[in-house]
């Protein structure tokens, strides 16, 4: 809104400092820091109308440290990331941008998924919530209109680099300084279900690929593929963040680090002159989401305030859901979906902990009459607390990790 605002002013009646609106960078740092402020100021009053209307934690009790005393702590503090994430978009984003159309109704759609959830847990006394099916569809077809639409649009297209010598199109392409040329060079934009593979040095990927088996007229069945890949990742990202969010502040401590990475890879994506110095594919209008995963960290940053041990407030499935598939899509919409097992490896370890868990327990059961365990309990996270660490290390030591992994993300732009 501020932007359409501010171009106005600026246009017609030539304000000072109306123009800073133009600016990306500039909105991203006031999209972060109102995304804070809103979770900081309306966080608090949020809780207590929580705690007012009784919408507490049910705990199950699991045998671990400290757990019986989160027994009624407010859940459904979800809606301090989604206020957090949503008004400052509003705010400060183009809002006839794909890109962030899509952002916000991912974000609204898998809230509402998650606010279900909590609220049969919560008031209908259902310690099952939702049933796994209804989550399931509900996460396919948010991947279906993100993958139809990222299909269909005329407007999301990609721009490869020229590597040729013949002519094609060039943007932007001089910047002299003395008898110094800087020319750029792309491709003319072009629907693609093409994507991004880390450490390899002509770093494209196509979905058509899997299936160039089928022969002649493959294309035609790409999309099915690609969509099909998106409902994928949005499903199990969303679940594994879901799976993480079992200790004070991990789930929001880790995606405000995975968000930050995000950030700054849309950043690069969606400018041409960093696109050809990184050697990556130019994503037109990509730049723009940068204000909205900066309104995403601020509003991690600022539930986590609330959020870290001892926690006031837990998200519930409302959060969480939201914050995984937010994560999911925005890495597909910048074609960085194949970095996410790096980016987001402990959201990784949580799902495969689980997964593993679950698969040999049954398999056990199964070939000898009694099932064993590969951890003492999962996810993860309370392996650890079952061996003795305590909750605060455990989460500072999966950020840390979290940290590193994110570091090993970005430089994978030129680790190749």
């Amino acid at each position: 809104m501020f932007y359409y605002l501010f171009e106005y002013l600026d246009k017609f009646y030539d304000i000072p400092g109306a123009g800073v609106f133009q600016y990306i960078s500039f909105r991203s740092g006031m999209a972060a820091l109102t995304s804070l402020l809103i979770s900081l100021v309306f966080g608090n009053k949020i809780i207590r109308v929580l705690k007012k209307f009784q919408i507490g934690e049910k705990v199950r009790d699991l045998g671990l440290e400290g757990q019986i005393k989160k027994e009624g702590t407010p859940t459904m503090g979800g809606f301090i990331i989604l206020a957090g994430i949503i008004i400052p978009t509003l705010l400060f984003a183009k809002l006839d941008n794909i890109y962030i159309i899509l952002m916000l109704v991912s974000t609204i759609w898998l809230g509402l998924i998650g606010f279900i959830d909590d609220y049969i847990k919560v008031f209908k006394k259902d310690k099952k919530g939702l049933h796994g099916k209804f989550k399931i569809f509900g996460q396919i077809v948010l991947g279906l209109i993100i993958g139809l639409t990222l299909i269909f649009n005329e407007s999301i297209v990609i721009r490869e680099k020229n590597f040729s010598k013949q002519k094609i199109e060039q943007i932007a392409s001089e910047d002299s300084k003395g008898d110094e040329q800087i020319r750029i060079s792309f491709k003319q934009p072009e629907k693609s279900t093409k994507t991004t593979i880390p450490f390899l040095k002509n770093n494209e990927f196509d979905y058509g690929s899997l299936i160039k088996w089928l022969g002649g007229n493959y294309q035609n069945y790409v999309w099915i593929v690609f969509v099909l890949a998106i409902i994928f990742i949005i499903t199990a990202v969303s679940n594994s963040v879901n799976l993480t969010d079992g200790l004070d502040g991990l789930a929001t401590g880790t995606s405000a680090a995975v968000g930050v990475i995000l950030g700054i890879l849309a950043w690069v994506s969606g400018n041409y002159i960093f696109a050809d110095y990184l050697n990556i594919m130019y994503i037109p209008n990509t730049g723009e989401m940068t204000i909205f995963i900066s309104a995403f960290v601020g509003a991690c940053l600022g539930f986590l305030w609330y959020n870290s041990y001892p926690a006031q407030v837990f998200m519930g499935d409302t959060g969480s859901l939201s914050l995984g598939g937010i994560i999911a899509v925005f890495a597909i919409m910048i074609r960085k979906e194949l970095l996410i097992p790096i980016l987001c490896g402990v959201f990784l370890a949580e799902s495969l902990s689980v997964m593993m868990q679950v698969s040999w327990y049954k398999y056990t059961k199964r070939r000898y009459g009694a099932g064993k365990r590969i951890f003492k309990m999962a996810p993860l996270h309370h392996h650890f607390q079952k061996i003795g660490y305590h909750e605060a290390k455990i989460v500072q030591r999966f950020m840390i990790i979290s940290i590193i992994l994110a570091v090993l993300a970005i430089i994978t732009l030129k680790l190749r």
